[in-house]
């Protein structure tokens, strides 16, 4: 994935720096945020993690809060097939229930499908409140429900949800 640089009225969408590693790990290491995926990474692998899958195999994409320049979200962001993207958020618990979430993947959602020509988009989640809200409130909708696919952070089976979105103005002919 190319430099990312998408703004928002209060958020900046843009590629992962080294410096991001506190606030990334002020996100990862919550118990509270990671609750739905795996246990909360140390400070290290925090760092691995930042180093390796979001800034050289760009991954995902940090969300910053403009007013204080700091990191409080991250987004799961890249190409699984040609023209389809994997979509996934995790965010600073202290700017939870702001928006911020729904914010900056909108403005991602529309990055996609009208700067990328992105054909589809897709999440999935085993929290079947919180993050299908916001993948319903994005405008996906129910794909598949995979019954018992996958053992939650305690290790207890549970399913697993997906959700997507289409570019209706999708072109095959790159631009």
């Amino acid at each position: 994935m190319r430099n990312v640089n998408i703004e928002s009225s209060r958020l900046l969408i843009r590629n992962f720096l080294l410096d991001d590693a506190r606030d990334l790990y002020e996100i990862l290491g919550n118990d509270d945020v990671m609750k739905y995926s795996e246990t909360a990474y140390s400070f290290e692998k925090t760092v691995e993690f930042l180093n390796d899958f979001c800034i050289k195999k760009t991954g995902a994409l940090a969300v910053v809060h403009k007013e204080s320049s700091k990191v409080i979200g991250y987004i799961l962001f890249h190409e699984t097939n040609e023209d389809v993207y994997e979509m996934g958020w995790f965010f600073n618990k202290n700017f939870w229930r702001k928006g911020y979430a729904f914010e900056s993947c909108k403005a991602l959602v529309d990055y996609a499908f009208n700067g990328l020509n992105a054909y589809k988009i897709f999440a999935e989640t085993i929290d079947y409140v919180k993050s299908v809200n916001l993948m319903k409130k994005l405008g996906m909708k129910l794909e598949e429900v995979q019954k018992n696919q996958i053992k939650d952070n305690r290790g207890i089976w549970t399913d697993l949800y997906i959700y997507s979105i289409f570019n209706l103005s999708y072109s095959s002919l790159k631009r």
